[in-house]
């Protein structure tokens, strides 16, 4: 599937939340998902900076993300659904 989403793997594992770049992942720490949620009402464009801050902890990640976001074709609506959906996580 493409695109960026958050999806939910359980409840009391090591990580809870999976962060899919296309067809990649990364695990999402609690702390880290905290934080997110936390700054969900950032604007579309602060909220970005954050995310690619939090989740992308390498260059690679970082601009996986990025091309991601390109390939969606309007990256700000995306993040809007990312921080609709992060706070319902």
């Amino acid at each position: 599937m493409k695109g960026l989403r958050f999806e939910r793997l359980g409840r009391d594992r090591h990580y809870n939340i999976i962060f899919h770049i296309g067809t990649s992942y990364v695990p999402v720490s609690d702390e880290t998902l905290d934080e997110l949620k936390a700054q969900s009402l950032l604007s579309s464009e602060r909220f970005l900076d954050l995310l690619i801050d939090k989740i992308g902890y390498t260059n690679y990640l970082k601009e996986q993300i990025r091309a991601e976001l390109q390939a969606s074709g309007d990256p700000m609506t995306q993040m809007t659904v990312l921080q609709g959906a992060i706070r319902e996580l």
